[in-house]
């Protein structure tokens, strides 16, 4: 008989089956599928199963499912590749009680299409002190007392200490690239221990460049990734590609290694193609529970996992599954279900928020510790960002108590805060390739970015259906001098905002209400109760659960379970108040929500809930949230009848009296200004009075045609003041009357045989200063007439005054006298030449423009 010791090296092909069953190795032998043909009894005392239940079965997928990873079923699919089939490499079952190491050896058979597994114990492990303080704490527990959940809040999640065992962890200084530390597996993936070498020894010299190009800078963010699929030589001689995932956090640079698929058929990725028809399809998805159901059954295509939830937070952080992908055969459903926040603690929220994917391979591993340098065993490794980082026991056997074995958690990302996850179960060990966990994390992301699009696009027509009721209410509190019947009477009032069941005012202790309300007496208690309760730096108020914070509305609940208030004034006399009714429902837990989290005992404070049996809650006293946007328009609404319609009355009056001083004032000068238009006026009929005297009293011609010029010059200028004394403005003449005055004044100083043709516009009224200078050039243009157009006969002036485009004046003065020589504009003049600098004069003041048409006789036109 051979010596049992020695399995690995005897001839397994000659033994009989009992005497394969005397050795104390565990002996497999199974075919290129992996299908089991033998299966000795050292193997089952190792596994617990009976040889007659396991064979027909394969070994890598139905029996021992942890196996089915690159570590171990991608070397067995290589060998069988290969055709020759010899490898010995290290594996840790999690077998319960207790985890065992085993030296495994596979090795090709002398059948055709026939391989050997052998497994020789190294040595029991224990699953680690948190994992055995959860259990020790679960078996000596007595009751299941509710505790405080911030014990669970305080577990440091993100220095484990450890990593999953598929992985190898190497971590180095920032500046010189030397190993620090590595997992205790490392020669899992490398043929010598790292620690005090260069990475460029280990990843090779190109790798290793481009981890300190990329990581090195100081405004790298945390967490980006260096990723590259590599070769790396093994420590049994195997070259199996490995994925090689850098890192850097704070100081340090954290590299992971995990064997890759060889090849696609062994572990089905994923493809390029797969993902973006998935994508495809989740943008067809036109409401949020469609797209959630979209991404739950792609995600599930992809990574072939049991089931797949959709798990969206709410405000509170509590969580309900609102999606689901399942396979039939896995009765538990959590569709609709809602867990308390307590299941995922704060610290865990803060990581998944970092930190987005997370995946298990296998509940019952066994972590790998980290070991560090003398120089840097003190200083943990922070993980947060490490890809294989050690889960929380406590997280683990949550996962036990709900039956689950293989995970997945992806965060849900919307504007860069936790949404929800993306959550994976399987009923046993399940390993999902890098390429299909960088595909699932791309849907995740997608699913993220259609959540917003449907959000957005559903909060903003909310929004502009609100905020265009608002601009009507705001439009009529601008046509109203009292805002509670601009807002409680018209078409539109302030019941159609918010969807609520009724609305109210507060307006100087006086109550209007709106639909179904407390009543009047009960409203304005609440008014009382905000002015106490608000601080004085606030202005509104919400919530979904008013009859819990002010107990004496509790017996109205029906029509006031949810309030929405808001001040208007500094002064707190004016409020506006949405009530919402009660919602009855009820809530369906995965567990009682009052027992979150459970007390442990010894090292173990807190325990994971184990019950996840439906439990319904009945709420009552609750209505529907108001939303932080509906409180903003509230508050705009509040703001603007403050600004509109309060502020607008008070500012009225303190107008209105000074306005009332105002037209006093006008009053006095209006009558001031026209009492000196009337003396001017008369003052200057003396002076020109005056001159007419002086004129007479000389006999020289010259002189006298000087006095009677002057004269009229002054008349003209006392003809505006008269018809600004007459007028309704002190502003404004009306030009033609003035000009037909003080035509008829001309014709008289010019003597017998002069007249005046008028055809001027009624009530054609011009500024002040604009009227001066048109009468002085009326004047001088009719006096030239009479003086030089007819010699020594009389004769007749036609004078024409119209309005133009714009707001100009035409004046024109003809006559059918002699006209003006050829030379005119260049000849000397015949009199002092004052009349046309004075006429230059004006009509450079005025900005206007003389023309001249001679012969026969003369015409100049103003257009001014």
């Amino acid at each position: 008989m051979p010596d049992p010791t020695t399995a690995p090296t005897i001839d397994l092909d000659a033994l009989a089956p009992s005497d394969l069953d005397r050795l104390r190795q565990g002996v497999i032998q199974v075919d290129g599928r992996g299908v089991i043909h033998r299966y000795n009894r050292a193997e089952s005392a190792f596994s617990g199963r009976p040889a007659e239940r396991v064979v027909g079965r394969n070994f890598f997928t139905d029996v021992a499912p942890c196996t089915h990873l690159p570590h171990f079923y991608g070397r067995f699919r290589e060998g069988v590749r290969r055709g020759g089939l010899d490898h010995t490499f290290t594996f840790v079952y999690g077998f319960d009680p207790r985890p065992m190491q085993m030296r495994i050896t596979l090795r090709q058979a002398a059948a055709p299409d026939r391989y050997w597994i052998i497994a020789e114990p190294v040595q029991t492990l224990e699953h680690g002190h948190s994992r055995e303080a959860v259990l020790a704490a679960v078996s000596r527990r007595v009751r299941a007392e509710p505790v405080d959940p911030s014990l669970c809040e305080r577990e440091p999640i993100h220095i484990p200490g450890a990593i999953q065992p598929h992985a190898v962890l190497v971590a180095a200084d920032l500046d010189t690239l030397t190993v620090v530390a590595c997992s205790g597996n490392v020669r899992d993936a490398l043929d010598r221990d790292p620690l005090g070498l260069d990475l460029g020894s280990l990843l090779g010299a190109g790798l290793a460049d481009r981890i300190r190009e990329t990581l090195r800078g100081e405004d790298v963010d945390p967490g980006r990734t260096v990723r590259q699929r590599s070769v790396l030589p093994a420590a049994d001689g195997l070259r199996l590609p490995a994925e090689v995932v850098a890192h850097r956090n704070g100081d340090r640079i954290l590299v992971e290694l995990e064997l890759a698929p060889a090849h696609p058929e062994d572990f089905p990725s994923a493809s390029q193609l797969d993902t973006e028809r998935a994508i495809g399809r989740l943008r067809g998805a036109g409401t949020l529970e469609d797209a959630a159901t979209v991404a739950a059954r792609e995600t599930r295509a992809l990574t072939g996992f049991d089931c797949i939830l959709v798990y969206r937070f709410d405000p509170d952080w509590n969580g309900a599954a609102i999606a689901e992908d399942k396979d039939p055969t896995w009765t538990r459903s959590l569709l609709g279900l809602h867990f308390p926040a307590s299941d995922i603690p704060a610290q865990a929220r803060a990581l998944y928020t970092r930190s987005k994917s997370r995946f298990v391979i296998d509940r019952d591993y066994v972590p790998v510790p980290l070991v560090a340098t003398p120089e840097t065993a003190n200083a943990p490794i922070d993980l947060t960002f490490a890809q294989s980082r050690s889960l929380s026991p406590i997280h683990l056997e949550y996962q036990r108590n709900l039956g689950v074995n293989g995970s997945m958690s992806i965060s849900i990302l919307v504007e860069g805060r936790l949404w929800g996850l993306m959550i994976g179960h399987h009923r046993r060990p399940h390993y999902v390739a890098p390429e299909t966990r960088a595909a699932a994390t791309v849907l995740a992301d997608a699913f993220a970015m259609r959540v917003y699009e449907l959000e957005s696009r559903r909060l903003w027509q909310e929004q502009q259906a609100h905020l265009a009721l608002e601009s009507d209410l705001v439009r009529g509190l601008a046509r109203s001098d009292d805002f509670v019947s601009a807002l409680t009477e018209n078409a539109h009032t302030l019941l159609d905002l918010f969807a609520v069941g009724g609305a109210a005012t507060v307006s100087h202790d006086a109550v209007r209400a709106l639909g179904r309300t407390p009543p009047p007496d009960a409203i304005l208690a609440i008014a009382a109760w905000l002015r106490a309760t608000l601080p004085t730096e606030r202005s509104s108020y919400a919530t979904a659960e008013f009859t819990g914070a002010h107990p004496p509305s509790a017996p109205y609940a029906d029509c006031a379970s949810g309030l929405l208030a808001v001040f208007v004034d500094p002064e707190r006399r004016h409020l506006l108040l949405w009530f919402r009714p009660e919602v009855p429902s009820t809530v369906t837990w995965g567990g009682d929500p009052r027992k979150p989290v459970l007390a442990g005992s010894g090292p173990v404070a807190v325990l994971p809930r184990r019950s996840f049996e439906r439990w319904v809650e009945e709420r009552r006293g609750v209505s529907e949230p108001f939303a932080a946007w509906q409180v903003g328009i509230a508050e705009a609404l509040a703001q603007a009848v403050e600004g509109v319609v309060l502020r607008q009355q008070r500012k009225i009056a303190e107008l209105t009296g000074l306005l009332a001083d105002k037209e006093r004032l006008l009053i006095q000068k209006d009558l001031l200004t026209r009492e000196i238009d009337h003396r001017v006026k008369n003052s200057l009929q003396i002076v020109s009075a005056f001159l007419q005297m002086q004129r007479r009293q000389v006999a020289d011609p010259a002189s006298q045609a000087a006095f009677a010029e002057t004269a009229a010059r002054v008349m003209s200028v006392a003809r505006v003041h008269d018809s600004l004394y007459q007028a309704e403005s002190v502003e404004e003449v009306d030009l033609g009357q003035t000009i037909e005055t003080l035509c008829a004044d001309l014709a008289g100083m010019a003597g017998e045989g002069h007249e005046v043709d008028l055809d001027v516009e009624p009530g054609l009224m011009v500024p002040y200063r604009k009227a001066v200078a048109l009468s002085l050039i009326a004047t001088e243009l009719i006096t030239n007439a009479f003086k030089y157009a007819f010699a020594e006969a009389g004769g007749r002036v036609a004078v024409r005054v119209a309005g133009e485009a714009e707001g100009r004046v035409r004046l024109s003065v003809c006559d059918d006298g002699k006209g003006l020589p050829t030379d005119w504009p260049d000849a000397p003049a015949r009199g002092t030449g004052l009349g046309m600098k004075l006429i230059r004069a004006m009509l450079d003041q005025i900005n206007a423009r003389l023309e001249v048409e001679n012969g026969p006789g003369a015409c100049f036109t103003v257009t001014a």
